[in-house]
């Protein structure tokens, strides 16, 4: 499914830049700019520095003069705007629409009013308005749907490229979200053996300081296999458990 971020007349270098890194980031590259403010604004300083990267994004933009030609090839049309109106598409929050969407491509449903499936060939293309004064009426009534943003609704302003980093990420967890990957290898967990081992050292470490009488231990080591058990110990914590353990005995000798 081919999916298209369109910025209309935007006024600001830096959030053409930061769009195309919002857009990378979730792995979309296709960028359409309508009548920019600056006509050289994808070789601009600024927004080079601000894409961070996503320079294949920006080489591969398109700048074109009307809004007609940034749609060819899409079939729906979302709106991103916060402006009441007394007329237009309906409007609803980015998540609800995309689960509605492929709802009604897996359970298709017939009435007035629905939104059509959406095949695997779809173009499906997200516009964003001027920083200056966000998207035309004319603009937005073309569109299937008006995207807001669950946002305070006493302070529900985004800066242009993190509105389109939100409505980027809502879009590819409807159409599959990337794994996370682990920062850090995984644990190497200690065995049962390990474990034993480490709780008898503590037991001897007990009744050396005085915690544990062994004439009457009520319980305590169960209770503490337990608390280990539930802690999910990995190698490195038992070696540093035993460590401490040798500390508390020696520090309960005739010296202390």
């Amino acid at each position: 499914m081919q999916t298209r971020f369109i910025l209309i007349n935007t006024s600001h270098a830096g959030n053409v830049g930061a769009a195309a890194r919002a857009m990378k980031t979730m792995g979309f590259d296709d960028l359409v700019l309508v009548a920019p403010r600056w006509p050289n604004v994808l070789r601009r300083e600024e927004t080079i520095q601000r894409a961070s990267g996503a320079l294949d994004v920006l080489s591969s933009a398109r700048i074109v003069a009307t809004l007609d030609e940034a749609l060819d090839g899409m079939t729906h049309l979302c709106a991103t705007a916060m402006t009441p109106r007394d007329f237009g598409p309906p409007t609803v929050a980015p998540r609800e629409h995309f689960e509605s969407l492929f709802k009604k491509e897996l359970e298709p449903q017939s009435g007035q009013g629905l939104e059509p499936e959406i095949a695997q060939n779809s173009g499906v293309a997200f516009l964003f308005g001027s920083e200056r004064f966000g998207m035309l009426n004319e603009d937005v009534y073309r569109c299937h749907a008006c995207l807001c943003i669950p946002s305070n609704p006493q302070f529900g302003s985004l800066n242009l490229a993190a509105a389109l980093q939100v409505i980027a990420y809502e879009w590819r967890l409807a159409l599959g979200a990337y794994t996370v990957q682990s920062a850090t290898p995984a644990p190497a967990l200690a065995d049962a053996s390990q474990v034993a081992g480490m709780l008898a050292h503590w037991e001897q470490a007990l009744t050396a300081i005085g915690f544990l009488d062994p004439q009457a231990p009520r319980k305590l080591m169960p209770r503490l296999n337990q608390l280990f058990n539930r802690a999910t110990l990995t190698q490195e914590e038992i070696h540093i458990l035993r460590g401490i353990a040798k500390l508390m005995t020696k520090g309960s000798g005739p010296d202390r």
